[in-house]
Order: structure tokens, then C-alpha cells, then sequence
């Protein structure tokens, strides 16, 4: 469960629209009004000071696609809040979530009727934050951070319109990466299946002793580089964009070169099946058959293989996903949830939107047997349902490992646009099919993403 993409078009016209609608938090006079974003708002919703009020009053709290499946979950969170504050009634809705939420959400702020309490992704919360529709959380509540996992609590930062960058997050749930291998089909290649490699080169190196084994019986992984770009980059630590992201970088590094190379000789030697280059499939359907080797890095696929394929499962492992160069793992950006500095009743708002990012209910959620997702806090990450592990079980095996490294985690993971991204995976793919030389694919996709960071300004 990743945070949606948002493309550097539409964040260009986000932006603008943003820019245009008199942005920014702004304090009133004594004893009367402030603003957020141009909205008239309570004094104490803005500025420095820690919000003052009481927990009463209606607020709207919004999801993000999650009423049909956890409908019960969310209203017994809502039912313990308002029996814990009898002067507080939460209305919930929920968004479905599509390519057009981040610009309805801004129509929203920008009508002074953004909810209350809203879960956002990251390029929704980027804009919201600029234009100082959010409330301050850190100014609010000195205390927010604790129960966070602190590269967690990093990652809710976002720069306000002076370019200061402040608190105007929760996390809340996230994701995680691992291995996940058909042991005996390692084993028949002579890969040992308890020792992962530490190095994604190593783990190259593993695919070619698969395709070597295999002779097309079966496969080491699947061809498309999009699921790779720029995720194997970060975790080499390859820098793919400048520090300001206006530009791209990662041609200024050989090991990129070395990279496509690898990724040329191993699509040659066949560790992936040829009608795998284009295609947006992942290794879910051919790994269940067992027919590849390594399957997902999404920690939900274990619990996939587990109800469609017991035979496979049997013969599943999971490991570390190399830490090479950056020394840990990479996480993607949480999903967060945000009170609005508009609220008619911001202390209920942030009340409750600390109650439902706290380590209780985000446990209790994880727990759900619907789901496959892992929390931001660290007490939640402590308990019992991720460290205790049963036997031999990949599942729970698999949520310890993705647990205990989420502890740590980089959670800085480069955001590219789809056109970006695009644009590299057609080079790349051009150099594993033969048409180009790694270096000349390399120096083209640079080319290639420049131009389209350039046009996004």
C-alpha cells in the first residue's frame, strides 16, 4: 500500500492554483480571527501557541477507499472517541481515493470546506501544506512525536509557503519490502536459500546461477525494470534526481551503467521470461505455479501464496532485502493523516486524529485479517502480533522481518513522476533487448528525464 504518485504536471497547476488563491497562515488582531489559506479561522488554529479549546463539537473525519472493507473497524474507533468525549460526534466519510484526488481535495481547502480530520498521501499533503490549509502539529502539540518511530515522524514534514519545512502530519500505516524465494528452486541452482545476498549485485549474481540451472524451465524474476526504478537506485544509494529534483543525476553514477548492464546480460541469458519486458504483471500468477524463482517484495504476496497456492507455500522463504549500499531498509512514504487549520472545532479534530494514529488503534488495525499493512508507531511495532513468530511460518516470519526494519528505516524513497519514470524504463529496456549499449541507454534516459523535469518546471 504505497502513497499515490502525483504527476509534476498536475503539481505544477496544483501549485499554481494554490499560489493564486492567497496562500499562507496569518494571525489575526487581538482577540479576533485569523486565517489559513485565505479562510477565516479560530486564532489558536494558527501560529505558534498550542491549540486551546475544548474536545466538542461535530468534525468530519475522511478516509481514503476504506469504508467498504473496514467499516467496522473505523466506527468502533469512532464509537470509543465519542463515548471517551460524550460532547464530540465524528462523521465519517470516505474518498475513493482516484487521479483526481489531490486537485478535489484543494477545491475543497480552497472552498474553506476541507474535513476536519483527512487521510492524504504525500503529494496531497505537499500542496495542502504550501498553501497553509493544515494545522501546524508540532506548534499544536509539543507532544505529537512521541509515540512515532522517529524516521517515521521525519517523514511528516512538509514545506510551508516560505519554504520552512513543519509537521502537518501523522503518520499512520505503511508498507514494506522483502524477498520472498521458492527455496527448492534456489537450492536445484546451487543458491542457498538461508544466506540472501547483501548486495543487489549479489543478488544478480543469484538470477544468472537460476538461469543457468533453470534453461527455461523456470525463472529467476520478472523482466520489467519499472518495478525496479528508481527502487533498486535508492537502496544502492544512486542518487536519481538533484537535490532539488529539477533535475536528473543517476548517468553521473557508474554504477548505473553496471546496472543496466547486469540487467541486459541477465534478460540475455534468459532469468526472465522474454514476454516479461513490457508487461505490467508482477511475479504473483508464474511464481504461484512455480515457475519463478523469487517472487513480490510486497509483504501482503506471502499471505497471497499462502491462500492460492499451499503447495508453493510450503516451499516459500523470505529474507532481507539487500541492504547494499544505503545500509537499510527503504520505505516508501506512509500514509498520513492531517487536521485541517480551517476546523470550526480543531481540538476535537486533533484529538481525534491523535486517537486514531495512536499505537492502540493502529495495532488493532494491523490486526485485521483483511489486511496487510504495518504501523508507524514504535510500541506497535514491539507487540507480540509482529515479534512472536509461529514455527516456520513465511507469514509471520515475513511480518517480524518487514517489523523490525521498519525500526530503522530510510523513508527518504525518490518520488519520480510517471513520465519519469517512463521515460528511463524505455531506455533501459531498449539496452536489455539489445538495441542500445548500457552507457548509451544510460546517457539517453538522463536526457530523456531532464527534458521532462524542465517542461514540469
Amino acid at each position: 500500500m504505497r502513497a499515490g504518485r502525483l504527476t509534476a504536471s498536475v503539481a505544477g497547476i496544483i501549485a499554481l492554483t494554490l499560489t493564486s488563491a492567497g496562500c499562507g497562515l496569518s494571525g489575526g488582531s487581538s482577540g479576533g480571527d485569523a486565517t489559513a489559506g485565505g479562510c477565516k479561522v479560530d486564532k489558536s488554529n494558527v501560529g505558534s501557541g498550542r491549540l486551546t479549546g475544548e474536545v466538542k463539537g461535530r468534525i468530519t473525519f475522511q478516509t481514503t477507499n476504506l469504508k467498504k472493507d473496514f467499516g467496522a473497524f473505523f466506527n468502533g474507533v469512532i464509537r470509543s472517541f465519542e463515548k471517551a468525549h460524550p460532547g464530540a460526534e465524528v462523521k465519517w466519510i470516505d474518498d475513493p481515493g482516484d487521479n483526481t484526488f489531490t486537485q478535489r481535495t484543494v477545491a475543497d481547502a480552497q472552498a474553506c470546506t476541507l474535513p476536519d480530520v483527512i487521510n492524504v498521501n504525500a503529494p496531497t499533503a505537499t500542496a495542502l501544506t504550501k498553501a497553509g490549509y493544515l494545522l501546524d502539529l508540532s506548534a499544536k502539540d509539543p507532544d505529537a512525536a512521541k509515540p512515532f518511530v522517529p524516521s517515521f515522524w521525519k517523514s511528516a514534514t512538509f514545506e510551508d509557503a516560505s519554504g520552512t519545512a513543519i509537521h502537518t502530519t501523522l503518520p499512520w500505516y505503511t508498507g514494506g519490502v522483502l524477498l520472498t524465494y521458492n527455496k527448492d528452486l534456489l537450492t536445484k541452482a546451487g543458491v542457498d536459500p538461508a544466506k540472501p545476498p547483501t548486495t543487489l549485485f549479489g543478488l544478480f549474481a543469484d538470477y544468472e546461477k537460476i538461469a543457468k540451472a533453470a534453461k527455461g524451465k523456470y525463472f529467476a524474476t520478472m523482466a520489467n525494470p519499472i518495478w525496479r526504478i528508481p527502487a533498486d537506485f535508492d537502496q544502492m544509494n544512486i542518487k536519481t534526481l538533484s537535490a532539488d529534483g529539477k533535475s536528473a543525476v543517476f548517468a553521473d553514477d557508474p554504477r548505473t551503467t553496471q546496472w543496466v548492464a547486469w540487467m541486459a546480460k541477465l534478460y540475455k541469458e534468459g532469468a526472465m521470461p522474454k514476454d516479461s519486458l513490457s508487461s505490467s504483471n508482477d511475479p504473483s500468477t508464474l511464481y504461484s505455479q512455480g515457475k519463478v524463482a523469487y517472487g513480490s517484495t510486497n509483504p501482503s504476496f506471502v499471505r497471497f501464496v499462502k491462500q492460492n497456492s499451499p503447495s508453493v507455500y510450503a516451499r516459500t522463504g523470505v529474507g532481507q532485502q539487500p541492504y547494499d549500499a544505503l545500509g537499510r531498509a527503504s520505505a516508501g512514504a506512509p500514509q498520513y493523516i492531517s487536521v485541517a487549520a480551517t476546523s470550526n472545532h480543531a481540538a476535537t479534530a486533533l484529538s481525534f486524529a491523535e486517537f486514531l494514529t495512536d499505537a492502540e488503534n493502529q495495532t488493532a488495525w494491523c490486526k485485521d485479517p483483511e489486511v496487510v499493512i504495518f504501523p508507524t508507531t514504535t510500541a506497535s511495532l514491539n507487540d507480540p502480533f509482529f515479534q512472536n513468530v509461529t514455527g516456520d511460518d513465511p507469514f509471520s516470519q515475513a511480518r517480524k522481518l518487514v517489523a523490525d526494519q521498519l525500526k530503522t528505516a530510510d523513508t527518504n524513497q525518490t518520488n519520480l513522476s510517471p513520465a519519469v519514470q517512463n521515460a528511463i524504463v524505455a531506455q533501459v529496456q531498449l539496452a536489455m533487448q539489445g538495441k542500445k549499449s548500457p552507457e548509451q541507454a544510460v546517457k539517453d534516459a538522463q536526457a530523456k528525464a531532464d527534458e521532462l523535469l524542465k517542461q514540469a518546471g
